[in-house]
């Protein structure tokens, strides 16, 4: 079985100690234990680019995978945002045609 897992890591080649303490400060946030009245919440953001296929697939069948054309048509960008608080298991996910501060503050933590 090969493991598919890939984790990427970049600390910036002129990082100081001071930098690099910082951000396993933070990175031990998660592993603390759940506390109600200090929430941990994540927040990320997805760019997808939206697209229309310009033939329609063909179904699979028992012998064939479905089958899609490579070619499409543009059709713009979205934004995903997702907010979370892992540790109460709690999570939400907004889309949006914009990406403005307003939309990363407001749409991704509604309800946080």
């Amino acid at each position: 079985m090969i493991n598919r897992k890939i984790q990427y890591w970049l600390i910036p080649p002129d990082a100081d100690g001071e930098y690099v303490a910082r951000m396993e400060e933070v990175q031990g946030t998660c592993e603390e234990p759940y506390n109600p009245a200090s929430p941990v919440i994540c927040m990320d953001e997805q760019p997808v680019q939206l697209h229309r296929e310009i033939r329609t697939p063909i179904a699979a069948t028992a012998k064939s995978p479905r089958r899609v054309e490579y070619e499409y048509e543009p059709r713009g960008m979205a934004r995903i945002f997702m907010c979370a608080e892992p540790l109460a298991d709690w999570r939400q996910v907004t889309v949006s045609d914009r990406r403005t501060k307003i939309d990363c503050s407001a749409l991704a933590c509604r309800g946080a």
